[in-house]
């Protein structure tokens, strides 16, 4: 056996052991190698009431959905290199962050259900997956960056491409139609000149993920409240005299402690710095009776993206006139444009549909008025009508989907701005609110 793969059939396992399990379904050892859920968050979750996910189940259903979709498309196979991509095939992350700009890992998943990963260091990483069975063949080389390979790319990408055509023939046989969603050029020039049909591969796996099933649905309903449990505490910290990084750091201490992964900006502004929106969290220091403003863009437990915001007033005060119109509106255009979902509505009736933002503050619309949200923010995107493309995003709502309602109102060269989203489910017969966290009360008076 070729020492640099793993074959996931050759592990040791005692079939008589059966260890103890918690409440997802998933090993109760403490040493265990795979990431998960804290004590905290499985107390906090029984307390709340909540149904717990069967992790392997969800799995499966991950690996089934991608597997149909290859076989609906035709294609022998699909690698894979974004590394969110990988979880959704595996649920095995490894230095996600870094990963990002260093693509270091690639996934082949064929037309029969076979999956190849390649690991940082091949099959002396094969560890990192081992729980999940459906990862058959661990092995290296995947590496194309320029810090990995130096100015042996071209050779590096070859020997690569080498390894997937050696899976491709021996499980897809003479179909050479291989989707790809993101992958250095040099790879790209490989596949080619080894006689591969490149084709797009991160329309199939952004189909794929858009619709969450029922194992899913519960792990986002616990990563949802595990980052709200985390809001709390940062709402509890925030108050005049602390610097927007050191109320911000509340919400990273509150995911991590629980089980959570990362969080994807630093989007938590105060005061002035609220408006233009999508200035970063820095070293300002709150003061009395004003505006903060954040959006959580949280990776939490099971890798998954609870992406919820609020605005707070904080001080001793009261907050303006101004600001309690402006947190009307954004609360207005959010929950009247949920009011449209329900399987059946086209994205084109959302963008062109629902509540519409008063003139004034149209030029500093938010970016979208949804989008869809699963281990990150995912297709599709609802824009504004003044940035609707057609036939960009021509399809429907269906049960499973899951989508981020948004709201920015601010005006041009104001004191501040208004930052509201909810997280929905759309259900067999309209729409589910997954957002429990409440909005400040006295914005709302």
């Amino acid at each position: 056996m070729n020492p640099e793969i793993h074959h996931a059939d050759r592990r040791k396992i005692d079939p008589a052991r059966k260890p103890r399990m918690k409440p997802d379904n998933t090993p109760d050892d403490n040493d265990r190698v795979e990431t998960g859920p804290t004590a905290l968050a499985f107390e906090e979750w029984a307390a709340a009431g909540l149904e717990l996910p069967d992790i392997p189940a969800m799995r499966a259903h991950r690996h089934a959905r991608l597997t149909r979709a290859i076989a609906q498309a035709d294609i022998g196979g699909i690698l894979l290199f974004d590394p969110l991509n990988i979880r959704y095939a595996t649920d095995a992350p490894n230095m996600q962050l870094w990963n990002t700009h260093n693509p270091f890992r690639a996934l082949l998943l064929t037309a029969d259900g076979h999956m190849v990963l390649w690991e940082y260091k091949g099959a002396s990483f094969a560890f990192l997956s081992e729980f999940n069975p459906l990862v058959k063949e661990v092995r290296g080389g995947a590496s194309l960056f320029y810090f990995s390979t130096g100015d042996r790319g071209a050779d590096c990408a070859r020997d690569f491409v080498a390894q997937v055509d050696e899976v491709m023939r021996a499980r897809a046989g003479h179909n050479r139609r291989l989707a790809v969603d993101k992958i250095m050029l040099s790879g790209y020039h490989a596949l080619v000149e080894a006689g591969f049909e490149v084709l797009e591969g991160e329309a199939i796996t952004e189909r794929t993920r858009v619709i969450k099933g029922a194992e899913e649905i519960k792990a986002m309903r616990c990563s949802m409240h595990s980052c709200e449990m985390a809001v709390a505490e940062m709402e509890a910290a925030c108050r005049p005299g602390l610097s927007e990084d050191e109320v911000w750091s509340y919400l990273h201490a509150g995911n991590i402690k629980r089980g959570g992964e990362w969080i994807e900006t630093r989007l938590l502004s105060s005061g002035p710095r609220t408006n233009p929106w999508f200035q970063e969290c820095g070293p300002r220091v709150i003061q009395n009776n004003e505006i903060v403003a954040f959006d959580t863009d949280l990776v939490g437990v099971y890798g998954l993206c609870t992406d919820i915001s609020r605005t707070w007033f904080v001080g001793d005060g009261e907050p303006t006139a101004e600001m309690k119109r402006l947190f009307r509106v954004a609360h207005d255009h959010i929950m009247g444009n949920m009011e449209q979902l329900k399987p059946g509505v086209s994205f084109t009736e959302l963008v062109f549909g629902g509540h519409q933002l008063p003139e004034e503050f149209v030029p500093g619309r938010y970016g979208c008025k949804m989008h869809g949200v699963g281990l990150c923010d995912e297709w599709p995107i609802i824009s504004y009508p003044q940035d609707y493309r057609e036939g960009a995003f021509e399809a429907v709502l269906e049960p499973g989907m899951m989508l981020c309602v948004e709201a920015c109102v601010q005006t041009q060269g104001g004191e501040f701005a208004i930052k509201l989203e909810d997280q929905v489910l759309i259900t067999e017969t309209g729409y589910e609110n997954m957002t429990l966290y409440p909005f400040d009360a006295r914005l709302m008076a």
